[in-house]
């Protein structure tokens, strides 16, 4: 794991941009749901499903546990690992610049950028073993009808946050409060803080 606040400054047509990583731990599961077009398509059925029982006709049977379960997954470029959006980790901090330091979003979404682990798939690498999680949700219009939902879940992980950033407008010290204020009221993936949830928090892993 990189060691926390290793920073790299460099000079480029006047600006000068940094690099830091800065190591993260989670403190509660991260609940991960990728939302490609087969999920699209599985909660259209699970829709006419339900609005055929409504209707009088037989519930289909659409869940599949295991399949749910992968596909939920974000997979590293090479299959061999997991990840998760760079950018979610970036509007994260963004959210927390705004509420925890009164930071106008624009600049700030304008000051830093997280790079991604893997470039192919746009996602930072979690240490983790995921599990698969049953949670029943309810969807419809007013009688909504309560069915079951298949994700991937991590009980425990980290990730190492790779941000590069413009030194003259930001600092090391405002990012790291950012990506800390970031796990605490906002948080990644479903049910998170930013959701009225409690998953995806994340603190910043001290230095020794």
């Amino acid at each position: 794991m990189a060691k926390k606040n290793e920073t790299k400054v460099v000079k480029l047509y006047g600006l000068q941009f940094a690099t830091i990583q800065i190591p993260i731990i989670g403190v509660s599961p991260l609940i991960v749901h990728r939302f490609d077009e087969k999920s699209k398509r599985q909660m259209d059925e699970a829709a006419e499903a339900e609005k055929g029982l409504k209707q009088g006709g037989k519930k289909k049977n659409i869940a599949n546990p295991e399949e749910d379960f992968k596909s939920s997954l974000y997979y590293l470029s090479d299959g061999k690992g997991y990840g998760f959006p760079a950018l979610a980790f970036k509007a994260a901090m963004v959210s927390a610049a705004y509420r925890a330091y009164g930071k106008k979003m624009t600049i700030a979404n304008s000051a830093f950028q997280v790079l991604a682990d893997d470039v192919e798939t746009g996602l930072v690498k979690i240490n983790g073993e995921p599990r698969l999680r049953e949670d029943m949700v309810r969807i419809g219009g007013i009688t909504k009808v309560a069915s079951p939902r298949y994700r991937a879940e991590f009980p425990n992980w980290s990730a190492t946050i790779t941000i590069k950033y413009l030194a003259d407008i930001a600092s090391e010290s405002e990012l790291v409060g950012y990506l800390n204020a970031a796990g605490f009221s906002v948080g990644v993936g479903e049910w998170r803080p930013e959701k009225s949830g409690d998953k995806g928090m994340f603190e910043v892993v001290a230095s020794k």
